[in-house]
This record gives C-alpha cells, sequence and structure tokens, in this order.
C-alpha cells in the first residue's frame, strides 16, 4: 500500500529542489538515460572541459563506483557540490551536525556519509580540481516575504520530468528572500574520510567502499551482519509475495529462516521495545522463547505498565489468544472523572518546507481543519462543529482557534483528543500568536492554556485547567487488543475495536438516522459499517471517493490529481492542492467535501473507541 505521508514528503523534497537550482541560474540539466552509467558520465566530463559550468544532476563514474549530484558548480579549479535536502535546519544552531559531546548527530549520519561517498568518487573523477561540499535546506531562521511561495513549485504529473514539479518562476528574484539556506560542510566530509567519524568501527572508510564495490561488481550477497535496530526498521522489507524482500532474504540465509518462521510471531512486532537488542544477540528471535525476565517486567499502580503491556501483547500472540484485557479497576476509576457532555476533536494539519503564506517559517504548523463530535449523557452523537480553511494565501490558525474556543466553550465537559497531536498544535499556535497582533489575542492564549497542557521546554509551564484528556493513553493504560497488533494508532485500534465489539457491529451496521447519531457531511442512510463473511470493512475504506460522478469532461480541467481522501496523507497534500489559486470552484469545493467527510470520520471514531470501554466495563462486579 502506498504511504500517502512519505508521498507528500518526497514531493516537498522536490519542490526545494527546484527551488534551490533557481540559486544557481543557467545550469544544465542531466536528464535521462538513466542505467547509462557511461554515458552520463561523459556528458559530465565533457561539459567540465569549461572553466566556469553549473550542472544539476552531474554523474560521476570511477572504477564500478557511481554518483549523482544535486547541483554541481564549477569556477576555475572548484568544484562545489550542494546537496540539497528538504530537512530543516538552523542557521545559527552550533550543533546542527555535531553533538555536545564531539560526534555525529544520528539523525544527520547517514546524510553526511552520502555527501562523503560522493565527494571521494568526484574527486577520483577530477583529481586537479578542489572540491567542496554544501548542504542547501531550508533555514528555519528565514521568513517567506510573499504569499504562495509553496504553489510556484507545482506537483503535477504533466510536469514531463523526474522531479514531477512544475516550476511557475524563473529566477531568483521572483521568489521574494527565499527560506533556503547553504551551510559549508568540508570539515565534517574531511573528517568522515579520514576516519575521524566512522560509521562502523570494524572498517575504515575507504574499506567499506572497496567491500560495497566488490559486492556489487560481482553481485555477491554481502552478509552484513544483522542487528535489532537496523532490521526492524529494514526499508528493504514486503510482505507482497510478488515482490523480493530484502528482510525475508537477509534471514533466510544468515538465519536459517523458512516461511513458517518468517509468520511466527517476533521481537520485532512487540510494541515499544526497549530491549531489542539485548535479545537479538542472545539469539532470541521468536515470543515463544522470550520470558517475562527477558523485557524486565514489572507491574505499576494503577494501569498498565508498558512492560505488563509488552507482555500481554507476547502472551496472547504465542498463544494465539485473541480476547482483549481491561484493566477494569482502572478504567472504571478514569471514567468516573470525565464530565458530560463529552467532546471528541481531531485536527488536520500541515508543515511543509516551503510556507504557502508570508512571514511563515519553514515546516512552521498550520492548523488548517477540525472536526468536533459531542457525546451526551442519553447517548445521543452529535457533529457539532467543524473547521476548513480551504482559501489561498489565507492564514488560517488563529480563525482556527477563534471557532474551536466558540465550539467547546458552551460546557465544561471533557474533551477528548487521540495521541499528542492536536496539543502539540494547539502550543505552536499558542507562540505564534505571542507573536501577533490579533486584538482578541489574549483571550485566545487563555483559552488554549486551558485546555492544554504546556511543553517540556516553556519556563512558562501549565497544565489547563479542562485540560484535553488523550484517549490513546487511555488505551495504553487500561486496554489491550491482540488485533491491534501491537499499534496504538487509531487507524489500528479502530478496526480492533470493531472487530471485538458485537455492540458496535450491531449499531453502525444501521443508517445514521436509526441510530442516533447526527453529521453534517454524510446522508441519514449512510451505514458506516460492512460485515461481509465474519469481515469487516473498515469505516475509512467506506469513504467515498473524489470526483466519483465527474464526466471525463470535468476531470480534463482538474488539477489536483487525488482519488481519494483516507488518512492523514492525503489530507495535507490536498490542502496543498486548496492553495492553487487557478483551481475552479467546482473542484475546490469537491476537495473540501473530502476533506470535511474525513476529517468527521476521525473523530466519529473516537466516539466508536469510547462507546467499546463503556461496554468493556458495563457489567463489571467493580
Amino acid at each position: 500500500m502506498e504511504d500517502t505521508f512519505l508521498q507528500a514528503l518526497a514531493e516537498g523534497g522536490f519542490q526545494v529542489e527546484e527551488l534551490a537550482r533557481l540559486h544557481y541560474p543557467g545550469g544544465e540539466l542531466l536528464e535521462g538515460r538513466d542505467g547509462d552509467y557511461e554515458y552520463l558520465h561523459n556528458w559530465t566530463a565533457e561539459r567540465l572541459q569549461s572553466d566556469n559550468k553549473i550542472i544539476y544532476e552531474a554523474a560521476f563514474l570511477h572504477d564500478n563506483l557511481f554518483v549523482r549530484t544535486d547541483i554541481l558548480v564549477k569556477q576555475g579549479n572548484n568544484l562545489k557540490i550542494v546537496e540539497v535536502k528538504a530537512k530543516s535546519f538552523k542557521s545559527d544552531d552550533a550543533n546542527v551536525f555535531v553533538g555536545k559531546r564531539g560526534g555525529l548527530v544520528s539523525s544527520w549520519k547517514p546524510y553526511l556519509f552520502d555527501l562523503a561517498f560522493q565527494a571521494y568518487v568526484v574527486q577520483k573523477c577530477c583529481p586537479d580540481l578542489k572540491v567542496s561540499c554544501y548542504f542547501m535546506m531550508a533555514d528555519k531562521n528565514k521568513k517567506a516575504s510573499i504569499n504562495g511561495l509553496n504553489q510556484l513549485f507545482r506537483i503535477s504529473s504533466n510536469s514531463k520530468n523526474r522531479t514531477g514539479v512544475i516550476r511557475l518562476v524563473n529566477s531568483i528574484d521572483e521568489v521574494g528572500d527565499s527560506v533556503l539556506g547553504e551551510i559549508s560542510v568540508d570539515d565534517l566530509i574531511s573528517g568522515i574520510q579520514s576516519d575521524k567519524y566512522k560509521y562502523h568501527d570494524s572498517m575504515t572508510f575507504e574499506e567499506s567502499i572497496d567491500h560495497l564495490r566488490k559486492w556489487y561488481a560481482q553481485d555477491e550477497y554481502p552478509n552484513w551482519p544483522l542487528n535489532y535496530s537496523s532490521c526492524k526498521n529494514c526499508e528493504f522489507r514486503s510482505e507482497d509475495e510478488q515482490m523480493k524482500s530484502g528482510f525475508h532474504e537477509c534471514f533466510k540465509k544468515q538465519r536459517g529462516w523458512d516461511k513458517s518462521s518468517m509468520d511466527k510471531p517476533n521481537i520485532f512486532d512487540v510494541w515499544n521495545f526497549r530491549r531489542g537488542n539485548r535479545l537479538f544477540e542472545e539469539d532470541k528471535f521468536f515470543l515463544e522463547d522470550v520470558s517475562p525476565e527477558d523485557i524486565g517486567y514489572k507491574e505499576a499502580a494503577g494501569r498498565l505498565s508498558n512492560k505488563e503491556r509488552q507482555w500481554l501483547q507476547i502472551e496472547k500472540a504465542v498463544e494465539k489468544d485473541t480476547s482483549i484485557y481491561v484493566d477494569e479497576v482502572g478504567l472504571i476509576e478514569e471514567m468516573d472523572s470525565w464530565k458530560w457532555p463529552l467532546h471528541f476533536i481531531d485536527f488536520e494539519t500541515s508543515a511543509v518546507a516551503l510556507p504557502f503564506t508570508a512571514h511563515m517559517r519553514p515546516y512552521e504548523q498550520v492548523a488548517f481543519q477540525f472536526s468536533h463530535h459531542m457525546l451526551l449523557e442519553d447517548g445521543s452523537i452529535v457533529h457539532q462543529s467543524e473547521f476548513l480553511s480551504n482559501e489561498p494565501g489565507h492564514f488560517p490558525n488563529f480563525d482556527f482557534v477563534r471557532s474551536l474556543r466558540k465550539s467547546l466553550s458552551n460546557d465544561d465537559g471533557t474533551i477528548f483528543r487521540f495521541a499528542a497531536h492536536e496539543n502539540s498544535i494547539l502550543n505552536a499556535i499558542y507562540d505564534q500568536l505571542i507573536e501577533s497582533n490579533e486584538s482578541d489575542k489574549d483571550q485566545l492564549l487563555r483559552f488554549i492554556r486551558s485546555i492544554t497542557t504546556s511543553k517540556k521546554e516553556r519556563v512558562d509551564k501549565w497544565i489547563g485547567e479542562r485540560n484535553m484528556v488523550d484517549l490513546c493513553q487511555v488505551i495504553k493504560d487500561y486496554y489491550y487488543n491482540p488485533l491491534t497488533n501491537g499499534s496504538n494508532s487509531i487507524k489500528a485500534v479502530l478496526p480492533a475495536v470493531l472487530g471485538s465489539s458485537g455492540l458496535l457491529q450491531e449499531k453502525y451496521a444501521q443508517p445514521l438516522s436509526k441510530i442516533n447519531v447526527s453529521s453534517r457531511n454524510f446522508d441519514h442512510d449512510h451505514v458506516w459499517l460492512q460485515i461481509n463473511d465474519d469481515q469487516i470493512t473498515s469505516p475509512y475504506k467506506m469513504l467515498p471517493p473524489l470526483f466519483e460522478n465527474w464526466s471525463e469532461e470535468e476531470m480534463e480541467i482538474a488539477i489536483s490529481e487525488l482519488e481519494s481522501l483516507a488518512d492523514g496523507g492525503a489530507a495535507l497534500t490536498a490542502y496543498g492542492k486548496l492553495q492553487y489559486q487557478d483551481m475552479t470552484e467546482v473542484e475546490r469545493e469537491e476537495l473540501s467535501k473530502g476533506l470535511l467527510k474525513y476529517c468527521e470520520l476521525d473523530t466519529l471514531a473516537m466516539v466508536m473507541i469510547y462507546e467499546h470501554l463503556s461496554e468493556c466495563i458495563e457489567n463489571s462486579i467493580y
């Protein structure tokens, strides 16, 4: 299944790359003939005969080593490699790449070694030139000076280039103040190549390259030692039998795993597992071999400890036990503290490298949508309110908070979020408000403080008198469902809850009009649950596709290129598309309807989870 969050991140990276090229105008782009390494290398070498040259995607081949550079600048005898990243940094931060203890920051290590490898190959190909290395990235100390910067670099399937970006400007002057910054990393690259900074203790930088070159040239399996952290996050793992899986190949060759072994529950599946490295080194891969002592089992007073939760998962996975676990005493005590009516809120937000509006920094949070469901004490479920900003060039955050305040200020009922996102976003808007000149900012600041917990790093800490309850934390503390496979994401918890609850299955298999559930975006006859041959279709799969009844002629003028909206990644992509000034009103309305339906389901999903928790303790003896 395609990961829409990763797709959105990739698209943002391509936009940054196109802006970076404007910093170095007049370059030649090397594109096409992928895989023809000799041709690509010779094309580059020919152009480097000039004293001054700029090349985008230059190619270098040396002794079975091949690299491409994002931007290459030749001036006389100097070659400058500019590696473009959609990551962010602060230009006044002295510890961007090197920590206070002198080692490379782990999150930057792969990128620095990649650039060191590029520089190594380029220097081998151009021994008479001096090679220098730079990163170009989004600088969080800079602000956009124009509205619509992001939309000057439009993602489109019609772009006819690798990046998928149609650039609507031709010079850096047209983007106002660029939000990108450049930083030299020559000393770090030199340190990597001289083994001051090592990736693996067992090999030097050149030895690593020689090993990789030999394995690639001879098409050999490298037999690189397995380790828990790398294997758990293996990017080459696939459960699709039609695709090759590097993860499965490694364990088959190094550990002798056959298909039955692959299917057995193993330590990679355990939630939030911090002792995986130790067990991996002890050759304890399968959960059937793990004991309570192996995980450091420890109970906690009044709630499930992390270790208890892990052991629950292990026991139930080994015994193939799909029954749910509920800490009835703790859950009853928690739920008794909640006040009616109950409010369930969910936010949709965006944080992009190239800001949508002027005066915004790269990756600054934009809150463009919320949904709010209310559960009354008589069991009525009301879709109380919603907010969506779909106007291009409009900064929505303060209107967002105003609308949220209005919706939640009619009573003092308990407010629920799922996970930390909503609290984090309101903290970010709090900081934006402090810097603003909004006439009602003191009122909005008080409201945010009343329903949130402050960030840990704040000096003026607070816990609001109506602080939101994290329903995800409630699940972690008092409930475990094996059908989640250890995940606490709402996309995993909801299907698991529906699969375990006869009450919810019976209720939500009926039309909304018959179950006392109001909706702002769905017809009264809409049904949220389908059950076929005992298989439950997730409500998220019941969301209607976009442009369902559009004709071919209408689709030809559509510029959003989205087919469905069923997850957060698609939602933030849709919001980005809504920033297009030239989008027709009918297409804008279609995208808006899709966003409203998706966000409504997110808060209704929270209501369903609450109903299931109530069902779990309804007949409790405590």
